[in-house]
């Protein structure tokens, strides 16, 4: 599918360099707001007029502007219906895109499948999830985890080389006092595995024991030592924790169907002493009451890259992986997802890397979302007061879908096995609360609501996956292969719902690249629930199965079929034929 905002810019940039040759600004199309007045708006009129008002016989106004652009539209521009051009207010220009155009479109998605692609593929690098090694991952993490693969999905769609990262906190002086109380729980993990259980428990009774015994203390600050200078026995006991850590982390993954690939602090940690050397040859480092900092020009606080005890900490981290990044792996793009209380710390980094002239004209992205609340507006927590297990609430997603599934098996007429209902709760299950967290604008906070995100009406990924399904059974009913139909008939869009319909599909690529532009995931949830809507629109309008013109029908719905699984898929939510 090409891209439909650029064929329609391309139309009215010639038009625009017919009417006024000595004008070189490209032409400023927009989708229209109201699809009954147009499908694309140009909006140009008034810029030029405003830049011709004091030439030598300027045009008289922007709607005179408006109509000139008009004129000179080429007729057979096959893009934009012409007889249809229209000026609206200040000289806005609401066009309509040819039958044909569409026609043509979904003929492609018929034969060779969903395509968009990028101008120009980049090699991106995506920064997301990061849970803490020996704490279980919760709440906290799920924005993170469900925005950073959406994003991931989007660019990789589009065709860029896209690096998944998972940036786990895997070193540090924490790791002291957890491989003493490894060594205390479990004195053979060298031999065999532990059997830790409860990561958070196992962390909380580390830590008491930390603050509470003074023996402890030493021990662990011991620990740290050995396994800073690469103690083989300190190093066996950090791999056992991170290991236990990373099979916990891969139950969410796996849920989530999340790829993605660890790249810890720990990897960065041999990097930043000579980086601070070399900053500090330079003259972008000092030496700050005994810390080694980096003052960015008009910030008061600066990055600490080595504090005055000699540790490291997320400064001296972050500023040697941005370096790596940027220059040891050559990215185009680096994309960092976390939550919007840690804007102010990637400023600084961000703005030290262009100060050292790392960055030059590479991309770089702070991707921030708000918290996720529980339905008192504070954070999502559980009724004792604790963080909430991410694994616990995606079974429990899980678990309230298969009763609902369940409960439907009953009374309708839709016959699932034991397995295809399991099947359908986990797809459907953790689709819902992929698709709660999407739809929001990623920088406000949202409420968590199992009750909502699992309605069977509305802005739901149930009520989608349902209407995709309804979609799969209509061809079904038909009895008519696709791949027969579309060797014997063609698209051709006659009714009005046919081409508000077909209009809409051809806006995916569109969507995808402005999703990719400004990186909110919301924008491909409004699409796909508007698509819905324009589908039941047709479908009442316009009968299927026993209608003269069924074939062609039938090809349209497998294109809005097809456009759906894409959109479904760049969101990370699976499919199902049948519910």
């Amino acid at each position: 599918m090409k891209s439909a905002y650029k064929q329609v810019a391309e139309v009215f940039g010639v038009a625009i360099r017919r009417a006024f040759p000595a004008v070189q600004d490209g032409p400023l199309v927009v989708p229209h707001k109201n699809p009954k007045k147009g499908h694309f708006q140009c909006n140009s009129a008034m810029p030029i007029f405003n830049k011709l008002r004091k030439e030598q016989n300027p045009p008289e106004s922007a709607k005179h502007v408006a109509q000139m652009i008009i004129d000179n539209v080429p007729d057979d521009n096959g893009v934009v219906v012409k007889e249809t051009l229209e000026v609206a207010g200040p000289g806005l220009i609401s066009a309509f895109l040819a039958p044909a155009l569409i026609e043509k479109s979904l003929a492609s998605v018929i034969s060779e499948g969903v395509v968009a692609k990028a101008d120009e593929p980049k090699k991106v690098i995506v920064d997301f999830s990061s849970p803490n090694i020996a704490k279980e991952m919760h709440v906290g993490h799920l924005r993170s985890t469900i925005i950073g693969d959406c994003i991931c999905r989007v660019l990789e769609f589009l065709g860029h080389d896209v690096q998944r990262v998972n940036h786990v906190g895997d070193w540090g002086t924490q790791f002291g006092m957890l491989i003493t109380r490894l060594k205390e729980a479990h004195p053979d993990f060298a031999t065999n595995t532990p059997d830790i259980g409860n990561l958070q428990e196992f962390y909380r009774s580390a830590k008491e024991r930390f603050d509470n015994d003074d023996a402890f203390w030493k021990a662990s600050h011991d620990e740290v030592v050995r396994l800073q200078a690469g103690d083989e026995d300190a190093l066996r006991g950090w791999r056992s924790i991170c290991d236990v850590s990373r099979r916990e982390f891969e139950k969410v993954y796996s849920r989530l169907d999340i790829k993605i690939k660890e790249v810890g602090e720990s990897f960065y940690n041999p990097m930043i002493g000579p980086l601070i050397d070399e900053l500090m040859e330079k003259g972008l480092a000092e030496e700050n009451e005994g810390a080694i900092c980096f003052f960015n020009k008009g910030k008061k606080v600066p990055l600490i890259l080595r504090k005055s005890d000699g540790g490291y900490g997320y400064d001296s981290t972050d500023m040697a992986c941005i370096r790596h990044r940027l220059h040891t792996e050559n990215a185009d793009w680096l994309v960092y997802v976390t939550d919007l209380g840690q804007w102010s710390h990637f400023e600084l980094v961000f703005a030290a890397s262009e100060k050292c002239g790392w960055t030059g004209n590479k991309r770089i992205d702070h991707v921030g979302f708000g918290l996720v609340q529980g339905t008192d507006g504070k954070k999502f927590k559980t009724r004792s007061g604790d963080v909430v297990k991410l694994v616990d609430l995606l079974d429990e997603a899980r678990d309230r879908c298969l009763n609902i599934l369940k409960e439907r098996s009953q009374t309708d007429d839709t016959h699932l096995s034991d397995e295809e209902l399991r099947r359908a709760a986990e797809v459907i299950g953790y689709g819902a609360v992929k698709y709660a967290d999407l739809k929001q604008n990623r920088q406000s906070n949202y409420v968590f609501s199992f009750d909502k995100m699992l309605q069977l009406q509305g802005n739901t990924a149930v009520y989608l996956m349902y209407a995709y399904a309804r979609i799969r059974s209509i061809i079904r009913k038909a009895e008519q292969p696709i791949d027969e139909v579309a060797k014997a008939a063609s698209i051709s869009l006659k009714e009005p719902a046919e081409v508000e319909l077909g209009a809409h599909l051809v806006r995916f690529p569109d969507i995808l690249e402005r999703t990719a532009h400004e990186l909110l995931p919301n924008f491909l949830c409004e699409y796909l629930y508007e698509l819905s809507g324009k589908y039941n629109q047709f479908y009442r309008d316009c009968r299927v199965i026993g209608d003269e013109n069924e074939q062609s029908r039938l090809l349209l719905c497998e294109c809005t079929a097809r456009v759906m699984e894409a959109t479904f898929g760049v969101i990370g939510i699976e499919v199902l034929d049948r519910i």
